[in-house]
């Protein structure tokens, strides 16, 4: 049989498509990708860097230049 990927647009959507299976008794799992591991890393370093005063403020003026 064919595996079916499904990308529903909004939170109704997935309830509506989850119903459908479910009443007619086709078998669905949920899988959840997790965030890239080295990504999530990079932005907890980011955050350390700040909380640490280890950044640079920039003026909006100063954007364009």
């Amino acid at each position: 049989m064919e595996t079916l990927i499904v990308h529903p647009e909004n939170k109704a959507q997935l309830n509506a498509v989850k119903q459908v299976l479910k009443a007619m008794k086709i078998s669905f799992e949920k899988e959840d990708k997790p965030y890239n591991p080295e990504f999530v890393a990079k932005i907890k370093k980011s955050e350390q860097n700040f909380k640490e005063g280890k950044f640079t403020k920039i003026a909006i003026d100063d954007l364009w230049k």
